[in-house]
């Protein structure tokens, strides 16, 4: 299982963005007896079941009161996310509207697909395992997220041990503490089945979160050798997991040299190169010839950061122009440094200058960083401000 870290230094980076979807009537067949809601939440209702999901989530977003001025909040209106929120005094945007009060797992789907395609650091959601398969079919692994538990039935991996256990960790990342993430099981059993005495559950897919508070272990501050076996480590992944017919950009540095002698390739160690199924094709190109070879063309581009600043672009790395960072796309960076080299920034972040303001603002946000054999940190890249 792999393994991921995030870094969030809410001081000097952009607001923490939290996104908030609420299933209102998850839990509501606990309390009467029917075993689960999928399907019985009018009769759950008429037989006197009280919904308790608002009151769950509230126990997780008073964990949050005191930091709501670091939070950006996108959310469902109503009884999805909205109402709960304003009577708790946070402000927030409201991304999508239910076409009814009766709100249903479309509207779930909908919402949560809306909220990620706006980009969030986290998608917090209260249900049970009905909602988490919702939440899982529409944003998969694209999000990290953050259930609190408040269905029937709790089988998925997804959620946090109490609602005030998940206000808790969204607190931590909120402060800038770092946070393992892994990847999480969702489950849901056939609740007609489970009515009749039979438990047959049922695996819907994985979904990314925060799995417990801890820090990640300081790096010793070994000499050469051991700052060797690391990079060896991170060239040996790059290698073994490039794509055939994509075109790799190598940025400049020590550490991507490091994936060039793993290729067995030369390296121009102050300038880019191109590698395409194993082979050297464009040795030190210039930002007009990169672009022409990744322009509409699969591409990714290895990078790392100038140790002590922290500059991913727009420092020795010209040659990556606004055009070739658009071209790539920021889902294809591949971001490589040490965990040292991280240490050394003392939680600023990562920094873009790529002299196009409002590509700067895009490349904003929580990105991975390799930091060594498929072991990957999440670190806030943003402007300096």
């Amino acid at each position: 299982m792999r393994r991921f870290f995030y870094a969030v230094e809410g001081s000097v980076a952009s607001l923490f963005r939290l996104g908030l979807i609420i299933n209102p009537v998850a839990g509501v067949g606990g309390a009467v007896a029917l075993k689960g809601s999928d399907g019985v939440v009018e009769q759950a209702l008429a037989l006197g079941a009280v919904p308790q999901a608002q009151n769950k989530t509230a126990l997780a977003l008073e964990q949050l009161v005191p930091l709501k001025d670091q939070l950006q909040i996108l959310t469902v209106a109503g009884a999805m996310g909205a109402d709960l929120l304003a009577s708790l005094g946070f402000h927030f945007q409201i991304c999508y509207t239910p076409e009814s009060s009766h709100t249903t797992a479309e509207d779930t789907e909908q919402a949560a697909a809306t909220i990620a395609e706006q980009g969030v650091d986290l998608l917090l959601f209260a249900g049970g395992d009905g909602t988490a398969r919702n939440i899982c079919a529409a944003v998969g692994e694209r999000s990290t997220v953050l259930g609190v538990p408040a269905g029937c039935k709790i089988h998925s991996g997804v959620y946090a041990i109490s609602p005030s256990a998940a206000g808790k960790v969204i607190a931590q990342l909120v402060k800038g503490e770092l946070v393992t993430l892994t990847e999480a099981a969702v489950m849901d059993i056939d609740e007609t089945a489970f009515r009749q005495g039979i438990v047959r559950a049922k695996r819907f897919g994985e979904m990314r979160i925060p799995a417990e508070l801890r820090y990640i272990q300081s790096v010793k501050n070994g000499g050469k050798e051991s700052e060797e076996l690391v990079l060896d480590d991170l060239a040996a992944y790059i290698a073994s997991t490039m794509d055939d017919d994509v075109r790799y950009v190598m940025g400049s540095g020590s550490t991507v040299a490091a994936v060039m002698k793993e290729l067995g390739l030369p390296n121009t160690l102050l300038g880019v190169d191109v590698v395409e199924n194993g082979k050297l094709i464009a040795s030190d190109v210039t930002a007009t010839e990169l672009l022409a070879l990744v322009q509409d063309y699969p591409s990714k581009l290895v990078i790392t950061l100038i140790g002590g600043q922290g500059h991913v672009f727009g420092r020795g790395n010209q040659q990556l122009s606004p055009d070739v960072i658009r071209a790539v796309g920021r889902a294809n960076i591949c971001l490589v440094a040490t965990k040292t080299k991280l240490q050394q920034l003392e939680g600023r972040p990562l920094l873009a200058d790529t002299g196009d303001a409002s590509l700067d603002q895009q490349l904003q946000g929580l990105i991975p960083v390799l930091v060594g054999y498929n072991d990957y940190v999440m670190y806030r890249l943003g402007l300096e401000e």
